[in-house]
């Protein structure tokens, strides 16, 4: 299966109400990542890839941009440990 790697991003600016989520678990899945993304009540995307470094490179890169609706203004990451999810969801 190869290394894996576990990355935890928040996305900022206007990435509310403009199909982030659902366009982030599309790229996400198209990625063969796993994980989840959610929206926070301080309007910023928070979301958990894990993955090949490379496919979890090119997401972080497509977040830093986001669907079309979107303006993203910052995206802040953390490395995790993994945890090993099985698919990619969009949570409430």
């Amino acid at each position: 299966m190869g290394e894996r790697i576990r990355v935890h991003a928040w996305i900022a600016g206007q990435v509310q109400g403009v199909y982030y989520r659902g366009a982030t678990r599309e790229q996400a899945v198209a990625l063969k990542l796993t994980g989840w993304v959610r929206n926070l009540s301080d309007g910023r995307v928070e979301a958990v890839f894990e993955g090949n470094p490379e496919s979890v490179e090119r997401m972080l890169a497509w977040c830093r941009t986001g669907p079309p609706a979107a303006s993203v203004t910052g995206v802040e990451i953390a490395t995790e440990p993994l945890e090993g999810l099985t698919d990619f969801e969009v949570r409430r």
